[in-house]
C-alpha cells in the first residue's frame, strides 16, 4: 500500500518537473522537503517527549529515582546495536558532514541519512543521552533535500539548494521559528547565495513551521512567554553576560572535543564502550538529573517564576527553598553538560549540541544574574537573563550571531529583548571567534581543509582537485645544452618557460621566456652559452597533494605565472595561473546560487 502511494505520488512530482519552469519546480520542491522534514522533526520530538514524560511520572509516582539514570545505559547500548546491525556498522554523526559532502561530495549525501539519525538519535536522547536532537533532524533533512534532488536530476546548484531548504525546514519545525531556520541555513551552509536564493528557502522554513504548528503539541516545543521589559539600566550587566557567555563557548568546545576523542582512543569493542560512557552518565544523572535528554523542560523551569522545582526529586530535594544550594546546584549542572554531552556521543550515542548550547546558556544566563541578585549589587530581571544567555552560548558555539538573535526572539514570542540578544550575541561571538577560528562543528574538518568556512574563495578551492590542473606536456631542457636547443623549442611551440631536469628527471631550475629576450636574439651568445648559465631556481614548489588553496597562496607569494610540480622528488609539470584561475571561475559559477 506504502509502496503504491509512493510511486503515484512520484510520478506525479516527475509530471510535474516536464511542465514547470525550473523555478517553479524548486519552489515546489522547496515545500515537499520542508513537509517532510517536519515530519522527522515530529517523530523525534515526540519520542522523545514522550519518554522524559514516563521517566517524570515513574519518578514523581513510584519514587524510583534511578529509572533516569537506567534509561541512557539502555539508550546508548540499543544505539551501538542498531549501527552494528542495521546500519552496517558505522554512522556519521554531527552537522558536519552536511558540509563535507557539499565541498567534496558534490552536495551528494548517503541516502541512509534519511532515516538513519531519525532512528539512533531517538533511542539516545529519547532515552535519557544528554545531547540535543537539531543534529540529527538538519542532517535528516538535509538528506531529505540531497536525495530529492538526486532523484529528479537536479544541478549541483539545486541540490545545494535543496540541502539548505532542508536545514531551514529542520530547524523551523522544531523550534516553530521560521526566521532562525531561514538564518540558520545562510548562517551554516549557504554562505553566499543571492537575494533570489531566499525564496525557496523561506518556503521550506515556513512549510516546516506550519506543519509542526499544526501536527506537534505546542508544550512539546521550546517557547516562553514570561519576560520582563526591557531596561536600558542593565545594558553594562547584559555586556558582561556576553563576555561570559563568549569564554564559556570557548571552555565547551575544547572540552567536549576532549572528552570525545578520549572515548574514541579508548580500545574497547564498541558494547563495552557505550557501556563505560553510559554508566559514567548515569552517575551524572543520579546527581544532577537536569542532565537528562535535552533538557529543554528544565530551560522551562528555569525561567519560571519557581526555579527551585529543579531540586524535586534529587538528592538536593530538602533544600528546595534555599537560594544558595539552588544556585550551586545550577553551576554545577552547567560545567558539567559539556562532559555529559562528551561522554553521550564519544561513548556511541548519537544526538548534536544545538539542544546543549541552548541549555547551557540558559544555566548561564540565570547563573550569572541570581548570583549579582543574591549579593544584594542590584535587582536584575532572572528570566530575561535565562532567555539571553541561551543566544550568547549559541553564538558562540556555532559562529552564528544571527541566527541565536532571532531564534531566541521567535520562541520568546516577541522581540522587546531584541538589543540585549544583539548585545550578548554579538560579543559572545566575537570573543569566541577570535580563541577559535573556526565553529565546533566544523573544526575538524577545516583542519583537513574539507569544510566550508565564511570565505569564499576557501569554499570554492576546497572543492578543486590540484591534479586535475597539472600539465605535464610541457617540454625540457638539460643543463649541458647550449641556447640553440632552446632557441629551437620555442620556434617550434607555444611554451614560454622550460624546466632544466638532470638525466632523473630532478629539477634543477626553470627558464623563461621574458627573463632571456635579450640573449636569445642575440646569435654569439646563443651559440656559447649554457641552459645552466642561464636557468633559475623556482621561487615555489608545487606538490601533488598540495590543497588549491596552498597552490593559489604559493603563486601569490612568488608573483609568477608558472609554478614546477614535483612528484616523487621527480619534475612531473606545470601549473598555469592562468589555467588554475580559470578552474576557479568554472566552478565559481557552476556553485553560485543565483
Amino acid at each position: 500500500m506504502f509502496k503504491k502511494i509512493r510511486t503515484k505520488l512520484e510520478s506525479i512530482i516527475a509530471w510535474s518537473q516536464s511542465i514547470l519552469t525550473e523555478k517553479q519546480f524548486i519552489f515546489l520542491s522547496s515545500v515537499l522537503v520542508g513537509i517532510t522534514s517536519a515530519f522527522a522533526v515530529i517523530v523525534l520530538k515526540t519520542f522523545a517527549h514522550w519518554v522524559f514524560s514516563f521517566a517524570t511520572y515513574i519518578n514523581g509516582i513510584l519514587k524510583l529515582s534511578f529509572i533516569n539514570s537506567v534509561l541512557p545505559i539502555a539508550g546508548l547500548l540499543l544505539t551501538v546495536f542498531v549501527v552494528k546491525r542495521v546500519l552496517g556498522g558505522s554512522i556519521e554523526k554531527g552537522t558536519s558532514q552536511i558540509l563535507y559532502g557539499v565541498a567534496k561530495k558534490a552536495s551528494i549525501i548517503p541516502k541512509k541519512q534519511m532515516y538513519a539519525q531519525i532512528i539512533t538519535s531517538s533511542l539516545t536522547v529519547g532515552l535519557g543521552g544528554s545531547a540535543g536532537l537539531e543534529s540529527p533532524i538538519v542532517v535528516t533533512g538535509a538528506a531529505f533535500g540531497s536525495n530529492y534532488a538526486q532523484k529528479y536530476k537536479l544541478s549541483y546548484k539545486d541540490r545545494t539548494l535543496l540541502i539548505g531548504c532542508g536545514v531551514a525546514a529542520g530547524i523551523a519545525a522544531a523550534f516553530n521559528a521560521p526566521i532562525a531556520g531561514v538564518l540558520f541555513a545562510v548562517e551554516f551552509l549557504l554562505v553566499d547565495v543571492s537575494i533570489s536564493a531566499f525564496t525557496p528557502i523561506m518556503i521550506a522554513a515556513a512549510t516546516g513551521a506550519l506543519v509542526s504548528e499544526i501536527v506537534l503539541d505546542e508544550t512539546i516545543l521550546l517557547n516562553f512567554r514570561q519576560q520582563q521589559v526591557f531596561d536600558y539600566h542593565k545594558i553594562p550587566f547584559y555586556i558582561l553576560l556576553g563576555i561570559s557567555t563568549g569564554f564559556i563557548s570557548i571552555y565547551y568546545t575544547r572540552n567536549f572535543q576532549r572528552t570525545e576523542h578520549f572515548f574514541h582512543k579508548l580500545k574497547l569493542n564498541p558494547y563495552k564502550k557505550a557501556f563505560l560512557g553510559a554508566s559514567i552518565l548515569a552517575v551524572l544523572i543520579f546527581i544532577f538529573p537536569t542532565l537528562f535528554g535535552e533538557g529543554y523542560e528544565s530551560i522551562k523551569v528555569l525561567s519560571d517564576s519557581d526555579p527551585g522545582k529543579l531540586l524535586e526529586n534529587t538528592l538536593f530535594s530538602d533544600f528546595r527553598n534555599n537560594p544558595w544550594v539552588l544556585l550551586a546546584f545550577v553551576g554545577g549542572t552547567m560545567m558539567l553538560k559539556v562532559f555529559a554531552t562528551g561522554i553521550t556521543l564519544g561513548s556511541g550515542g548519537n544526538g548534536g549540541n544545538f539542544a546543549p548550547a541552548l541549555f547551557m546558556g540558559s544555566y548561564v544566563g540565570y547563573f550569572f544574574s541570581k548570583f549579582i541578585n543574591l549579593t544584594g549589587l542590584t535587582r536584575l530581571p532572572v528570566s530575561n537573563f535565562t532567555l539571553v544567555g541561551m543566544a550568547g552560548i549559541l553564538s558562540g558555539l556555532f559562529h552564528a550571531p544571527l541566527t541565536a538573535i532571532f531564534l531566541i526572539a521567535e520562541i520568546t514570542g516577541g522581540y522587546s529583548l531584541m538589543l540585549p540578544l544583539m548585545i550578548v550575541a554579538s560579543i559572545s561571538f566575537a570573543i569566541s571567534k577570535r580563541f577559535e577560528k573556526h565553529s565546533m562543528d566544523v573544526k575538524e574538518l577545516a583542519q583537513k581543509g574539507h569544510a566550508f568556512t565564511s570565505n569564499k574563495d576557501t569554499n570554492v578551492l576546497a572543492t578543486l582537485d590540484t591534479t586535475s590542473i597539472i600539465q605535464t606536456d610541457y617540454l625540457t631542457l638539460s643543463p649541458d645544452e647550449n641556447l640553440e636547443k632552446l632557441v629551437d623549442l620555442i620556434s617550434h611551440s607555444n611554451q614560454v618557460i622550460f624546466a632544466v631536469v638532470d638525466k632523473d628527471k630532478h629539477l634543477l631550475g626553470i627558464v623563461h621566456f621574458n627573463n632571456i629576450r635579450e640573449i636569445i636574439f642575440n646569435t654569439y651568445r646563443v651559440k656559447y652559452t649554457l641552459v645552466k648559465n642561464i636557468m633559475a631556481a623556482p621561487t615555489e614548489i608545487i606538490y601533488p597533494f598540495n590543497s588549491m588553496e596552498t597552490v593559489m597562496n604559493k603563486f601569490e607569494r612568488s608573483k609568477v605565472a608558472f609554478l614546477p610540480v614535483i612528484k616523487d622528488e621527480k619534475y612531473f609539470g606545470f601549473i598555469s595561473k592562468s589555467v588554475a584561475l580559470e578552474a576557479y571561475r568554472t566552478k565559481l559559477k557552476s556553485m553560485t546560487i543565483e
